[in-house]
């Protein structure tokens, strides 16, 4: 997608009122506020486009220079060569940065992961898998909160739910969500067979209280004795707490905090992301299916990724892409090269489309 030099012109005239509004100072209030967000949010944007803007100029003066001198027409050439390979480079990143973005895309996200089939083995692999989000979030600059978690009786994770909060963290983690796969021998396997394993892995983004308001009519709340792995008691106090929204079903307890108040508020938090969630499914509608199209369609029942421990490989199935790192992905560190292929998957095929 290659913009033409009048949308160019629009784009630094477009930018141009917005500094200028901005330094007037006449802007005050939410007036400011929209302003210094459509400003934020265009300034990439105008940069690029003021780049490109100024190789097509250059490009064209050199081409039109009639010099009879032959050192001048060499030097010349060399200059037309390099802003050609530069120039579509450069229209490359301005068309991507101009892709309409996911309105949730710089928010914090709920990461809630689930065991699946696989037993003892797929609840270790969950918490396999949670602790590899933790070491990418702390190589972002993010920070994870554990939110709720049932633990296993081997050490694993049932389920676990934590809140990630930095800069983009709902935008590299939303390709996350899906089914993930392990092979590998199990801890708990004396004959040596390879298993097969699965956890569920979803990323939400999380909503504010004005983005999802909750009635309290609407909630069905039930306080019980929190247990542990195993049926002992973690508590003697019943402060476990069970949300039940009535309109959609949606079910959400919590009880690893010792305070039935701060267990309730972390419950509605988790209740929030997903009424939230599935307010953008619906809000969506049409597009759900151009959604599919791309990299992933958020659906959890999508097998997504597989972790083959003999062999020592990653594959995502999505963007056929194998990494022989095992190690590297779950210790954090080679996560990011799995998240930046799938976002430049993204890209490219959302180009492709605003091309056909």
């Amino acid at each position: 997608m290659s913009l033409s030099d009048d949308r160019l012109r629009q784009i630094a005239h477009r930018f141009g009122e917005l500094e200028a509004r901005l330094a007037s100072g006449t802007l005050e209030g939410d007036a400011f506020v929209a302003a210094s967000r459509d400003y934020a949010e265009l300034e990439p944007v105008a940069r690029l486009a003021a780049d490109v803007a100024d190789l097509r100029g250059e490009l064209a003066e050199l081409v039109a220079m009639d010099d009879s001198d032959p050192e001048m027409r060499a030097l010349a050439a060399e200059e037309v060569a390099r802003i050609k390979a530069e120039l579509p480079e450069r229209e490359r990143a301005l068309s991507i940065a101009m892709l309409p973005r996911d309105s949730a895309d710089q928010r914090p996200a709920m990461l809630e992961i689930r065991a699946g089939t696989g037993g003892d083995e797929a609840a270790l692999f969950a918490a396999d898998l949670y602790r590899m989000y933790e070491r990418y979030a702390a190589e972002q600059g993010w920070r994870v909160e554990m939110v709720s978690a049932n633990a296993s009786d081997v050490g694993g994770f049932k389920e676990v739910v934590a809140n990630v909060t930095g800069t983009g963290v709902f935008a590299k983690l939303k390709f996350e969500s899906g089914v993930h796969r392990v092979q590998r021998v199990p801890v708990t396997e004396s004959g040596g067979r390879i298993h097969t394993s699965a956890a569920t892995v979803a990323v939400l983004p999380e909503p504010t209280e004005v983005d999802v308001q909750i009635e309290d009519k609407d909630l069905k709340i039930d306080i019980y004795r929190a247990s542990g792995a195993g049926g002992q008691h973690v508590n003697t106090t019943d402060s476990a707490v069970r949300i039940t929204h009535l309109p959609s079903d949606i079910v959400v307890t919590c009880q690893d905090e010792r305070s039935q108040h701060k267990n309730k508020a972390k419950a509605m938090q988790v209740l929030r992301a997903r009424l939230y969630e599935k307010m953008r499914d619906e809000a969506q509608g049409a597009e759900a299916e151009a959604r599919r199209a791309m990299v992933g369609s958020g659906d959890r029942s999508e097998r997504i990724r597989t972790y083959n421990f003999p062999q020592g490989r990653v594959t995502d199935h999505r963007i056929n892409l194998t990494l022989h790192r095992l190690t590297e992905v779950l210790e954090g560190t080679g996560l990011g090269e799995l998240v930046d292929a799938l976002i430049a998957e993204d890209e490219a095929k959302r180009l492709a489309a605003m091309d056909a």
